[in-house]
């Protein structure tokens, strides 16, 4: 039986494909204010500046391919059983290869109605004021916003939860509810921590087997898979 690796990914994962990460250093998105396009206030309150906002995200990511990171981690599945739950909500781990991702906060190119959840559908053109679902209700962005349920959490701890070894690339590791996944991990298993910057968090500080790389995905990641991979050998 193969053994379980869970892989944790955040905007770093994406960032050298060209995706932008979600906050610079004035606390602005794309020079937006996050609580005007990343919030249900914000959407009630001018609509169509969110779903401009997002169209542009949409057109970004179908003009980025997956990076030397993204690649690297297929390579796990020939000796793992391999498991991404990623805060990112661009496809570029679909597109690179990988079978099992879970998206913690949604997918961009997806739209879902805003008044039946459950009716979510692929989408690569824009959203606009009086698109709807066959109910009759806006669609907006499959995205979840500040302020809303993270409804993937739960079986995201559940994967931690099992797994042998955790990896985690290009976050910041300080924004909750995600932050806090890597606590399930199960005693003992080995943390890769990949991040040009990295931060130990509350979680990561109890780790008795941790190991940080403080580089970009594009190189750490290979160096752990390499490692990972070896071990599987033996």
């Amino acid at each position: 039986m193969k053994k379980r690796i869970v892989v944790l990914t955040g905007a770093g994962m994406s960032a050298e494909s060209g995706i932008s990460t979600f906050r610079d250093a004035n606390g602005l998105w794309e020079n937006h204010d996050i609580m005007e396009v990343a919030t249900p206030e914000g959407f009630r309150k001018n609509p169509s500046l969110v779903l401009e906002f997002y169209n542009q995200r949409r057109r970004q990511l179908l003009e980025v391919k997956p990076n030397a990171g993204h690649l690297a981690l297929v390579d796990l599945e020939a000796a793992f059983e391999v498991n991404i739950v990623t805060q990112n909500v661009d496809d570029l781990h679909e597109r690179a290869g990988s079978n099992n991702v879970l998206h913690l906060h949604g997918e961009l190119r997806k739209a879902r109605s805003t008044t039946h959840p459950n009716l979510v559908y692929a989408r690569d053109n824009d959203i606009k004021l009086g698109d709807t679902c066959e109910k009759g209700g806006q669609l907006r962005p499959h995205i979840v916003w500040f302020g809303e349920m993270v409804p993937m959490l739960e079986p995201a701890a559940e994967l931690v939860s099992i797994a042998d070894f955790v990896v985690i690339i290009g976050t910041s590791m300080q924004v909750y509810p995600a932050a806090g996944l890597v606590g399930y991990a199960l005693p003992g298993a080995p943390i890769y921590y990949i991040d040009p910057n990295p931060a130990i968090n509350y979680e990561l500080s109890k780790m008795k087997n941790l190991k940080v790389l403080p580089e970009m995905a594009t190189t750490g990641v290979r160096k752990v898979v390499d490692d990972l991979l070896a071990l599987a050998r033996i």
